[in-house]
């Protein structure tokens, strides 16, 4: 399997990310896992640890991702659902949060060799403070 070309039925990749809120100006990291259903299309559910200045918190997404692109720049859009989990005070009961919303967003991947690649997207959810965030990552084909 050659990683330039990986959007054909039955292909996936591992992913590792940072991610960064820019409305809430929070950082975290998180991973995921891509599968091509068909060509050019993929299911990617993905978890992010995020890391807020009081609490912790974290997000889970499950996005359809559409390949517009394919060869050096693999450009997609992607739409899905998601959920964030925040706690503004650990250890005291009632305190925690959870909101469920849709996101949307765009994203390229770059091959850099058979066995990596880099991933960046930027994701709006429509959920809680309406984030838009940054992703950088790596990919690795299975």
């Amino acid at each position: 399997m050659s990683i330039s070309f990986a959007q054909t039925q039955g292909d996936a990749r591992i992913h590792g990310n940072g991610y960064y809120g820019f409305r809430l100006k929070s950082w975290g990291v998180g991973g995921g896992l891509e599968y091509f259903f068909a060509d050019n299309f993929a299911l990617m559910p993905s978890y992010t640890v995020l890391n807020p200045d009081v609490g912790n918190a974290s997000n889970f997404s499950f996005d359809l991702r559409y390949y517009l692109t394919q060869g050096a720049s693999q450009v997609y859009v992607m739409a899905g659902y998601s959920q964030t989990f925040q706690n503004t005070q650990p250890g005291v009961p009632g305190t925690k949060q959870n909101y469920v919303g849709g996101n949307m967003g765009v994203g390229a991947f770059i091959p850099f060799t058979d066995w990596v690649g880099l991933n960046t997207e930027f994701k709006f959810q429509s959920q809680f403070t309406q984030e838009l965030g940054f992703k950088v990552g790596l990919a690795f084909p299975l």
